[in-house]
């Protein structure tokens, strides 16, 4: 989905273990990419816009993410919207939920102390290797080598959107056009894929996010950047010593 996947394992297990447990997660992301690319022609996801693919006939895995991005489209009234290009396009959920499978995967498996990392959609569990809880930087949505945020813990999913690398590429669905007000925003939960979609939808609803971000319950916290350089976020946020 034109993006870079990093994984970081620091459970103490033995090496072939390790590299057998990356393998498992690339494989799937590569899995994942086949299916839902939107810039492959032979993708499940375009094959099912154009109609070549039924519903009846489409895989387990997409009929779980068109039901969660109708789902989303209700919990974020109609502001996370897989259509809103004019074809389907479930990637503001997609990137999320397939790194929360790997994760959940990866505990399942005995190595409950890792990163995923989906470009910028970050689940963390557990230690990291230096044996304290994870860090994760938030990117300044200015200056690509510096953080305007950084948060700790051990259970988190952290989702970003933002409008730094690739333009105002968020529509928002009732204008049909880019969103704006809002340079980047950042969702805190417990499952990435909720947490990204949550991302983009604020992002699509432009300065009136703040506060739909606000009302979210009480497993999610947020961190948002506006266009004019105010940064906003959570009292609960978990924000780093």
């Amino acid at each position: 989905m034109g993006t870079a996947i990093t994984l970081d394992l620091a459970d103490d297990l033995p090496p072939a273990t390790l590299r057998e447990l990356a393998d498992q997660v690339f494989a799937w992301m590569r899995e994942v990419d086949t299916r839902f690319s939107t810039y492959k022609p032979d993708s499940e996801v375009c094959r099912f816009d154009r109609g070549e693919v039924l519903l009846s006939e489409a895989s387990a895995d997409l009929r779980f993410v068109l039901e969660a991005c109708a789902d989303l489209w209700g919990a974020t009234d109609g502001f996370f919207d897989a259509y809103a290009t004019g074809r389907l396009d479930p990637s503001g959920f997609v990137k999320g939920w397939a790194a929360q499978v790997a994760s959940d995967r990866l505990l399942a498996a005995g190595a409950g102390n890792h990163c995923v990392n989906a470009g910028g959609d970050v689940r963390v569990r557990g230690l990291s290797p230096s044996g304290e809880p994870w860090r994760i930087g938030i990117r300044h949505p200015w200056d690509a080598m510096s953080t305007c945020l950084v948060l700790t813990g051990t259970d988190l999913a952290v989702a970003t959107s933002g409008v730094y690398e690739r333009g105002r590429h968020v529509l928002d669905p009732r204008r049909g056009a880019p969103a704006s007000g809002l340079r980047s925003v950042t969702v805190v939960g417990t499952d990435l894929g909720v947490a990204d979609a949550y991302a983009t939808a604020a992002l699509a609803m432009g300065t009136t996010g703040l506060g739909w971000l606000d009302r979210l319950d009480d497993d999610h916290t947020h961190a948002v950047v506006t266009d004019d350089g105010r940064q906003y976020y959570s009292a609960a946020i978990p924000l780093t010593d």
